[in-house]
């Protein structure tokens, strides 16, 4: 199995820079994963990592079952095709393909077979004896390829292996890749910075800018249901429209006003479900997308849409099997130069459209895309996070879309109408509330429920599949917020307890049996320093912490513990901690606590009251080095 497992990776430079900022992946065996982004995103700088031609900074790097952040490239069982090929000149295309073989002291019968099987799956047989400069730069890339394959590698790493290569040669390439890929059956670790290249290659695809993974998702998913702008505007030939405007929720039906135009368009609420109230208002200001494929001059598509914009036509591409026209929904525009009004549309009706023409085009609002102006995050998530509800509160009791639930103690409030913050994940399968199921759709991996209560859509999630129509639901109290002129009311347990801490070199002497008699010894213990307490580390711990912090580092550096209150326990000792009270949601049970400065929180079944010591469970904490901000564990 080649399994390659990324966690909390970081690079940070000596000067402070983070060419890779907390990167998280599980890869499967025998996928083609894919990175894309532009240049100085981090996706060659995370391949190299992979590679072992960059330390990690911080977090686990594991490839099958091995930890191997400190393990030689040549341990890896990885083989790497670079952008320039990296073959010697001076020797032939099956000297260069044996050259790692031989390094290793195969048996010449076996370097021998592993070349020509390598050599005829490539189709470079014929080249065998010929050098590099006596071949096109395509073959030269099927040389380079073949040296790695040879090694039979757990993983293939290819850093922009084509963009040496000629349009039509890259296309070709892609398909000879994809093909080795179906054939090896190993695991393909591909970098580019041609989207092209990525939607036709990856079985998944990682979308990178400035460090940051913005979307990890399948070619077809993030072209469909981008999470942000830049995944948006990356993905797709031509890239898509973005207009600035706002929307005006109407009873039943949204209207969507465009900035600087007096265009705009109404289309039915059901399509905006998913959409945080707050932008329904008619005042906030969001980014609408839409795809030039999704943008239509037909007269018949025109006549059946209800929601149609004019268009001055500026120029066109003609493309042989469609025509790129560019316009502004603007009269006064110019769709020559990229702004919020200018319009690209891929046209097939046929029609000869001069520069000055004015047309009608029909926008599908079923593939509209809308984004935060200011966080440039998809206002319509594919998941969402929270149900925005209005809501009541009488005499103990919550009433939302037509349902009634008793309140529990700990989030008990003065009678009141507001809004509700649902979080989709508190939204519990098998209570007392009976829901009808829309639809259950699978998205990565998480089961996303659509359903009605009261006539209203609710959205929930769940781990696995749900098919009954009528679905029991309840509420996680602790997970709610609830609002109440301007002021909040109900607040939502934090998920995390911090702690501030350090790594610590702790000496002490203990008694030991040598020879039948007791001897004081003394003893070197690695451990954290937590408000006056101390945990000792395992050995995987403090080899993570120093890793990421050096020697000297690790004992100076301010960090931070994390973790959540069902891994934070009551003890005998422990970091000291005053119990404030205790919380019932009603089907769980929290004891709130003063630490120092900071409040925490921790499942128990018992009240307490007093001075207590808080033992965390360190098969499930996280340490962060405060101010990089960098998850080491």
């Amino acid at each position: 199995m080649a399994d390659v497992s990324l966690t909390h990776i970081y690079k940070v430079y000596p000067n402070g820079t983070k060419a890779v900022n907390d990167f998280n992946m599980q890869i499967r065996d025998k996928e083609f994963i894919v990175f894309v982004g532009p240049s100085g995103c981090g996706k060659s700088t995370t391949l190299r990592m992979i590679a072992g031609l960059e330390d990690i900074s911080a977090g686990e790097l594991k490839i099958g079952d091995l930890i191997v952040n400190d393990m030689e490239p040549k341990d890896r069982d990885i083989a790497m095709v670079f952008q320039n090929y990296a073959l010697y000149p001076h020797m032939t295309v099956y000297e260069n393909i044996a050259f790692g073989l031989r390094l290793r002291k195969l048996p010449k019968d076996e370097i021998h077979r592993k070349v020509c099987e390598a050599a005829e799956i490539l189709g470079i047989t014929e080249y065998l004896n010929k050098k590099p400069k006596e071949m096109s730069g395509g073959q030269r890339q099927r040389v380079a390829l073949g040296r790695a394959i040879v090694r039979e590698p757990k993983v293939m790493l290819l850093d922009e292996p084509l963009s040496n290569l000629d349009a039509k040669l890259r296309t070709q390439m892609r398909a000879e890749i994809g093909k080795l890929h179906a054939r090896l059956k190993t695991t393909f670790i591909y970098v580019t910075h041609d989207q092209v290249e990525a939607m036709t290659m990856g079985t998944r695809i990682v979308v990178m800018k400035d460090g940051f993974v913005q979307q990890i998702d399948t070619p077809k998913n993030l072209y469909n249901y981008p999470g942000n702008k830049f995944v948006a505007g990356f993905i797709g030939t031509p890239q898509m429209n973005f207009f600035e405007g706002t929307l005006l929720k109407k009873g039943d039906n949204v209207l969507i006003k465009f900035e600087y135009t007096d265009a705009q368009i109404t289309v039915p609420y059901s399509l905006l479900y998913k959409a945080k109230p707050s932008y329904l208002d008619g005042q906030k200001v969001v980014y609408i997308g839409l795809r030039p494929e999704d943008i239509s001059l037909a007269p018949e598509d025109v006549k059946n849409n209800k929601a149609v914009v004019k268009v001055v036509v500026s120029h066109k591409e003609d493309l042989g099997s469609e025509t790129l026209v560019y316009g502004d929904i603007n009269p006064d525009g110019d769709g020559y130069v990229e702004s919020s009004t200018r319009i690209i549309i891929k046209d097939n009706s046929g029609r000869d459209l001069q520069a000055g023409d004015v047309v009608e085009a029909a926008l599908n609002i079923e593939r509209v895309h809308l984004f935060d102006k200011e966080t440039e995050e998809s206002v319509l998530p594919r998941v969402p996070e929270y149900n925005y509800l209005d809501c009541e509160v009488k005499k103990g009791k919550l009433k939302f879309l037509g349902a009634e639930v008793e309140l529990p103690e700990a989030v008990q409030t003065d009678d009141l109408k507001g809004e509700l913050l649902l979080p989709t994940n508190a939204v519990t399968l098998g209570g007392n509330l009976q829901a009808e199921l829309v639809s259950c759709e699978e998205i990565n991996g998480v089961y996303l429920l659509s359903l009605t209560l009261g006539g209203k859509r609710l959205y929930a999630v769940s781990h696995e599949a749900v098919e009954k129509k009528s679905v029991g639901i309840g509420i996680d109290f602790k997970k709610i917020t609830v609002t109440a002129d301007g002021e909040t009311k109900i607040s939502p347990m934090p998920e995390l307890n911090c702690f501030d801490c350090k790594f610590v070199k702790q000496k002490t002497r203990e008694e030991v049996e040598v020879k039948g008699k007791l001897k004081k010894k003394k003893v070197v213990r690695f451990g954290f320093a937590a408000h006056d307490a101390f945990f000792e580390a395992s050995d995987e711990m403090s080899q993570k912490i120093f890793a990421a912090l050096g020697i000297k580092g690790a004992h100076t550096t301010a960090l931070r513990m994390e973790c959540d209150a069902y891994h934070l326990a009551v003890s005998e000792n422990g970091i000291a901690a005053e119990a404030l009270e205790t919380l019932d949601y009603g089907t769980e049970k929290f004891l709130k606590c003063k630490v120092g400065e900071n409040t925490v929180y921790v499942k128990t079944d018992t009240d307490y009251s007093g001075n207590i010591c808080l033992l965390p469970d360190f098969e499930h904490i996280g340490i962060v080095e405060i101010e990089r901000e960098i998850k080491i564990i």
